[in-house]
């Protein structure tokens, strides 16, 4: 099995150009970011796709930014995939990564959204996992699991650290949660959560070093759940970013470190971790 990288173009300042430039000088095979973009930018990212020869994932939002607008419908978020569906078609996407729900709604309207998605999805022939994140309706483990059990042909992209910050602990002591939600990962974005917040300032810190590991045996529960299954491949994105996640100084709004250096760092360490990972893998095996 593969571990392959996407650069994500959350945080990205300077040209498309130079992401994916980054992007190729770091390992990775891909660009990850949202398609609801002006057109002339659309456009541009076309070109640099085809120019680099990347891969990309589109990523969708519904009903709003990352937290959604509290009052709107099922119908509202299912439309508001559709559009961005279509928006996304001149990209190619390997697949498409999508944000969506409500942390308010009842499992009800969670389950029909989730399902009447994954209905327009295949009418589309356009393959889609779905994020656990803070304020959708995968916020928390618990709930994930009770719409897996109605949905279990649901794809999910796990990002473990808005969990962490829902819970206020790493997932360590939920373990058969981790081992179910393994079950339907498809996608990792590698960011490293605390008890606290969703990012801490830089994952190569010392004082983070156990969080970064709580986090790492999760994914490799994820690796060995796709080898089982006969996975060639599996991916990852590094997805440290900005609006409040980078933590700054006080007063002088300076960030602690810079973003993309933590994203890189991310990457190499996982392509590190996965190598690792692999060759214990085989060793067992063996035995």
């Amino acid at each position: 099995m593969e571990l392959q990288l996407f650069k994500t173009l959350w945080g990205h300042d300077g040209s498309l150009n130079k992401a994916a430039y980054q992007a190729v000088a770091a390992g990775f095979v891909g660009l990850e970011g949202n398609a609801d973009i002006p057109q002339a930018r659309r456009d541009e990212l076309q070109s640099v796709l085809l120019t680099w020869g990347l891969r990309y994932i589109q990523e969708i939002v519904t009903a709003g930014g990352y937290v959604p607008r509290r009052q709107a419908t099922v119908e509202e978020h299912v439309a508001d995939v559709k559009r961005q569906l279509q928006l996304g078609r001149s990209l190619a996407p390997q697949w498409v990564s999508i944000i969506g729900g409500c942390d308010a709604w009842p499992l009800e309207q969670s389950v029909r959204f989730f399902g009447e998605v994954q209905e327009l999805a295949a009418r589309m022939n356009i393959a889609c996992s779905f994020e656990t994140h803070r304020s959708r309706s995968l916020f928390n483990p618990w709930t994930t699991l009770d719409i897996l059990q109605r949905l279990p042909q649901l794809q999910l992209t796990c990002d473990f650290s808005h969990w962490v910050v829902v819970m206020e602990r790493q997932l360590d002591d939920d373990w058969d949660v981790v081992k179910e939600v393994a079950r339907h990962a498809h996608h990792i974005h590698a960011r490293i959560g605390y008890d606290q917040g969703p990012q801490v300032p830089h994952p190569a810190a010392a004082e983070y070093a156990g969080a970064l590991a709580s986090h790492q045996r999760c994914w490799e529960t994820i690796w060995s759940m796709q080898r089982d299954n006969g996975n060639s491949l599996t991916t990852m994105t590094p997805e440290f970013g900005p609006d409040g996640y980078l933590h700054v100084m006080p007063f002088t709004q300076l960030p602690v470190a810079d973003l993309w250096e933590i994203n890189a760092w991310m990457g190499k360490s996982e392509l590190e971790h996965f190598e690792m990972w692999r060759s214990r893998s085989h060793l067992i095996d063996r035995r």
